[in-house]
């Protein structure tokens, strides 16, 4: 499910270049840690910063946000 959303943010275009600006990595090497729970973890705080985007990406996957809420527990801090 997190990675679902990474792939959600990746490819926004408003959303993709900011998570990149706030996490400080390019976009190969997201790609190349995008299953590490590190990057998935980031990527949920990022989403949950704003509610309206935590609540579109749980719709555009295909989830409940208190899931996807939940995945990001799931990864530990």
């Amino acid at each position: 499910m997190a990675l679902h959303a990474l792939a959600w943010v990746a490819s926004d275009d408003r959303l993709g270049p900011r998570l990149l600006a706030l996490t400080g990595l390019d976009a190969s090497t997201l790609r190349a840690r995008a299953g590490s729970a590190e990057i998935l973890g980031a990527t949920l705080d990022f989403l949950a910063a704003h509610e309206a985007d935590f609540i579109a990406c749980a719709e555009a996957i295909g989830t409940e946000p208190a899931r996807l809420a939940s995945a990001r527990g799931m990864l530990g801090q």
